[in-house]
């Protein structure tokens, strides 16, 4: 019998588009599980599948030494609340056994082990399918399954150096330089569900689907701009600090206290960012009057606007800018920003009491959207290791024998 809160939650999980999907979360660190941690919180029952012993690497990682010793480390914690957690050894033969068998009653499979590994496993697509024709199976890794560099071993730092990422990233002076998180995992994650959730998109499916995600290939595809610059216009692309490639004054300018960024991107804005500032006259002067006039001239021009923008805080330039419909706002530090009501107000953090195995509450970050109108949550805390083993096992037929059995061979 469910309790109020029980019933609440599957009331609230009823509302999600992923409700009766099952996914098997075979992935460590960031992008696999940061895949799932999307599809958990669409509603999917994601089962962790996890080595006995050490489980997820993310686990030994985060800035809590305390917690890495307790294998609830912060990175883990921050990818998999919602998840279930089943310890497999999937090198023995009864742990494949019980996988495969776990595998019949899945929708989704998720890995992002180097290109090769689940077949010598004996684990790989072509064979997974014979268990459950229709399963949906996603492999993401550095470079792809196929291709030269395939093989080779890939961090996000890795992709961002060869993706061209640290390439425009900084100034002239910096660059290059690694964005300030794994950007490109988390672009592989999110590529990697969204392909996930074509692929389940597509109901009358006879068959299965094998999804094949290149970090490499996902974090190109976002460069849109910068990449297309250098096929169709021929333009080398560079770093530029701060500054918008497309447009000035856009970027981050200094003020009485500190920076603020203003976004002058149209011809109306430029011209009530001189208003505002008190300087009419940059608007009609014909180093500044027109875009590429403004482009060709940019430090000038940012010379004239930060003489006026230091004689006031960023706080009272904000208002003044955004009120002249001028986009606008200032440089926040992460602290700063999870406290800003506009976050703090939406349902973006997420928060579990007496989180087991950390023994304090934690507070998570969601998704970025919401669905009717609610942001999406999951229900349970990020699971410890092996914590659901017995109870999936059960759900596949096992007994409490069987399951002790598989434990002493050290299948589980």
């Amino acid at each position: 019998m469910f309790s109020v809160k029980d019933r609440h939650s599957v009331v609230q999980n009823m509302k999600k588009p992923l409700r009766h999907i099952r996914v098997l979360d075979l992935t460590n660190v960031l992008a696999g599980p940061f895949c799932c941690h999307q599809l958990a919180h669409l509603g999917a029952e994601v089962i962790k599948v996890e080595t006995p012993g050490t489980g997820d690497l993310a686990r030994q990682l985060g800035a809590d030494a305390e917690l890495n010793q307790r294998l609830m480390g912060v990175s883990f914690l921050a990818q998999n609340p919602g998840k279930q957690s089943v310890t497999l050894n999937l090198k023995h033969a009864r742990g494949k056994e019980v996988f495969r068998k776990l595998v019949q009653s899945a929708d989704v499979l998720v890995e992002n082990f180097r290109p090769g590994v689940m077949d010598r496993l004996g684990l790989g697509y072509e064979t997974l399918k014979q268990d459950n024709p229709r399963l949906i199976y996603c492999a993401i890794s550095g470079f792809g399954q196929d291709g030269p560099l395939a093989g080779l071993p890939a961090y996000d730092q890795i992709i961002q150096g060869m993706a061209g990422v640290m390439s425009i990233t900084g100034d002239a002076q910096s660059a290059p330089l690694r964005v300030g998180y794994p950007v490109s995992d988390t672009i592989g994650g999110l590529t990697a569900a969204l392909a996930v959730s074509a692929a389940l998109a597509d109901h009358q499916r006879t068959e299965g689907y094998f999804v094949d995600v290149s970090m490499l290939e996902a974090t190109l595809a976002t460069m849109g701009w910068v990449v297309s610059n250098h096929l169709i216009a021929g333009k080398v692309p560079a770093p530029m600090g701060n500054e918008n490639m497309t447009a000035s004054p856009s970027g981050t300018f200094r003020t009485a206290d500190g920076l603020l960024n203003i976004a002058a991107n149209k011809q109306e804005q430029f011209e009530a960012v001189c208003r505002v500032l008190g300087r009419p006259e940059l608007a009609a002067d014909p180093r500044f009057a027109q875009r590429q006039a403004r482009l060709a001239n940019r430090g000038e021009l940012t010379q004239a606007l930060e003489a006026e923008l230091a004689k006031k805080p960023a706080t009272e330039w904000w208002p003044l800018l955004t009120e002249a419909g001028v986009p606008a706002g200032p440089v926040l530090d992460v602290p700063q920003t999870l406290a800003h009501p506009q976050v703090r107000e939406r349902g973006m953090i997420g928060e579990f009491a007496d989180a087991p195995g950390v023994g304090r509450d934690i507070r998570v970050v969601r998704t970025g959207f919401k669905l009717n109108r609610e942001a999406p949550a999951v229900d349970t805390p990020p699971p410890e290791l092996g914590q659901h083993t017995r109870q999936v096992l059960a759900s596949l037929g096992y007994s409490d024998a069987d399951i002790d059995q598989l434990s002493e061979e050290r299948a589980i």
